[in-house]
């Protein structure tokens, strides 16, 4: 398979944010692949922690200004844009339900947990009406951190047949359960509010969302597995290795974007 563009759908990526494990893999991703020869297009939440004047963000006006209806309630899409010394795109999808206008010390989903079911489901709608309104056609679709997951659920269940996914193979990160608590029980009615059907969240109905249920709704929709941190629960990683799916295990270092493409074109 070639690779000539990556979707990289993250939920940290670093210098926007502190450094951490996740962060760092975010912009070692981002820059080594661009540096690569591969066209890469990385997209994160706004959150509140993110200087926007230190990180030189601005608008993209052509791109914002759409309403995303979640739970019968209108939230308008600012969408934001920065670039890393690779010349990569960062795209930040931001709405003030959601994330701070102004600078915070902790993230919004630490901050506000009630509130992380919605804030998933507006993140990944807001990445996916981007990549459809900027016409662009992964190859690849790599999501990393518990609040992307649902990005894969929206476009195998909704948008398959959309231009911008049809053949895009897609790419799930396992990392450390960081979620500060299980997603609101109303998820699953969200998600059928959009369309998503009963069967695809019968598992998760009624009840609250946990970390093991996301890493399942992944593995029922993603093409290829990443084991991104050297500590990830064994049952999780044994729960990707019993799912039959193309497994790449944990590696340090920068080879570790060399093995990542070489793990995309093998899909």
């Amino acid at each position: 398979m070639d690779v000539k563009n990556v979707l990289f759908i993250s939920q940290e990526i670093a210098p926007y944010l502190p450094e951490t494990a996740q962060s760092k893999m975010g912009f070692d991703m981002t820059q080594g692949l661009q540096e690569m020869g591969v066209q890469v297009r990385t997209f994160m939440p706004k959150y509140g922690l993110i200087n926007e004047r230190r990180n030189q963000l601005h608008e993209v006006i052509r791109l914002s200004g759409m309403n995303l209806i979640i739970d019968d309630t209108d939230h308008p899409l600012i969408i934001k844009v920065a670039t890393l010394p690779s010349r990569a795109q960062v795209y930040f999808i931001f709405n003030d339900d959601y994330f701070a206008h102004s600078l915070t010390k902790e993230l919004e989903t630490v901050s506000s947990p009630d509130d992380n079911d919605e804030r998933s489901i507006f993140f990944v709608r807001g990445v996916i009406e981007t990549v459809r309104k900027l016409r662009w056609m992964p190859s690849i679709i790599h999501c990393s951190g518990w609040i992307t997951t649902l990005a894969m659920v929206y476009i195998r269940e909704l948008f398959n047949d959309d231009p911008s996914f049809r053949d895009a193979k897609i790419v799930y990160s396992l990392w450390d359960n960081d979620m500060p608590k299980p997603l609101d029980e109303r998820m699953a009615a969200k998600l059928k509010f959009d369309g998503i059907s009963d069967e695809v969240v019968a598992d998760i109905d009624g009840k609250p969302v946990s970390y093991e249920d996301l890493t399942r709704l992944a593995l029922k929709y993603c093409d290829g597995v990443v084991q991104s941190s050297p500590t990830v629960a064994p049952e999780i990683v044994e729960m990707a290795k019993q799912s039959g799916l193309p497994f790449l295990p944990y590696e340090e270092g920068p080879e570790f974007v060399k093995s990542s493409l070489e793990f995309y074109k093998n899909l």
